[in-house]
């Protein structure tokens, strides 16, 4: 809104420094900036509402040092995650662009289905909340959304290097490099990013070559399975990892960074071409969108590190872990996943791996037996005596290190 506001006044009145909203880092800044004020000074307010309405954590007995006294803390702060994206995005992006209105989508989305399970675990007092089936119903279904829109939507193509003769409408550019030239043109293509691949790219078409003459007929299947797999797995992921204070709300910040990072050299064809990576037109809205969920995380952990006066919730949790998988999928880094998110992923190992031992040792000796002394992994170490905070410090550091090495892997083929 501020963005067409002061677009206009620039043209019309010519005001002084009202073009800097022209600028993609002036506004990344200003929704970073935006979101830090609306995080921390509204959610201590928000925070108070849920004390008031009773809005508490029920806490089980596990055996975990200081978790019992975690009882009654305020939950579903998630709220206060989501108005600290929407506002300054609202705000700062061009509300047109089809990325914004997906993210958009994307995060009201996974927060309604979060809230909606935080609400039946609060006030109708069942602590299963909402059925497992229900949720992976409205993931496939934003995936669903998402995939066929990606694959459809005029307005979502990437630049690639064309040979002459060719037949698509879209106009032609002429680039040098040396002594040679070569052109490019704007293309729908189901291609993406793959780190240590020589050429860096993937055609999730080519999954279905085994099939013959006419197998790129079937690339949006193949498309549309991985939008699901991914967006499902890293909104749980993001959910399972959210046990100890400050340990989702703070990965989700490094990973944040990193999104806005990949976002900026994937919309800026100098960058792009010296990454020899995919270059994708209109997507440079999505930083300001980055910074805004950096911000909103950021502004976030003020009350959720330790000793958390609040608790995000599924209504945060679920929707960071669609924000980070739908991004990802925007961007063309959707395979890039399993280093940026390896806190996430070796979380819901960690728990795949229990469950599924102590299964098979029940029945093959009578007696389950298991891998860790509880799961998730973090639980792991506190039951091992660790204090929460090195925890969640020393998986920062984790994270930290596997943005690093994502953001390496642009230049590892």
């Amino acid at each position: 809104m501020l963005y067409y506001l002061f677009t206009w006044l620039d043209r019309e009145y010519d005001i002084p420094g009202a073009g800097l909203f022209q600028y993609i880092s002036f506004r990344t800044a200003m929704s970073i900036i935006i979101s830090l004020l609306v995080t921390t000074i509204y959610g201590n307010r928000l925070i108070k509402i849920l004390r008031a309405k009773q809005v508490g954590e029920t806490v089980r007995n596990l055996g975990l040092e200081g978790q019992m006294q975690k009882q009654g803390t305020p939950t579903m702060g998630g709220l206060i995650i989501l108005l600290g994206i929407l506002v300054p995005t609202l705000l700062l992006a061009k509300l047109d662009n089809i990325y914004i209105i997906l993210m958009l989508i994307t995060t009201v989305w996974m927060g309604v289905i979060g809230f909606v399970d935080d609400y039946i675990k609060v006030f109708k007092k069942d602590k299963e909340g909402l059925a497992g089936k229900f949720k992976i119903l409205g993931q496939v279904i934003l995936a669903l959304i998402i995939g066929w829109t990606m694959y459809f939507h005029p307005s979502i193509v990437v630049r690639q290097q064309v040979t002459l003769p060719t037949t698509n409408v879209a106009p032609l550019e002429v680039h040098q490099k040396g002594d040679n030239y070569y052109f490019t043109q704007n293309l729908k293509s189901t291609k993406t990013n793959v780190p240590f691949y020589k050429n860096n790219e993937f055609d999730y078409a080519k999954v279905l070559k085994f099939l013959g003459d006419g197998y790129e007929d079937y690339a949006l299947v193949v498309f549309l399975l991985f939008v699901i797999v991914i967006i499902t797995a890293v909104s749980n992921g993001a959910n399972i990892t959210d046990g100890i204070d400050g340990l989702a709300t703070g990965t989700s910040a490094i990973i944040a960074a990193t999104l806005a990072i990949l976002a900026y050299v994937s919309s800026n064809t100098i960058m792009a071409e010296y990454l020899n990576i995919i270059y994708i037109p209109n997507s440079a809205e999505l930083v300001i969108f980055a910074g805004a969920f950096l911000g909103a995380c950021v502004g976030f952990l003020w009350y959720n590190s330790y000793p958390a006066q609040v608790f995000m919730g599924d209504t945060g949790s679920l929707a960071i872990g669609g924000i980070i998988a739908v991004f990802s999928i925007m961007i063309r880094k959707e395979l890039l996943i399993p280093i940026l998110c390896g806190v996430f992923l070796v979380e819901n190992l960690s728990v795949i791996m229990q469950v599924s031992y102590f299964k098979y040792t029940k029945r093959k000796f009578g007696e389950g037996r298991r891998v860790f002394l509880m799961s998730p992994l973090h639980h792991h170490y506190q039951k091992k005596g660790y204090h929460e905070s090195k925890i969640v410090t020393r998986f920062w550091i984790i994270g930290v290190f596997l943005a690093i090495l994502t953001i390496v892997t642009l230049k590892l083929r």
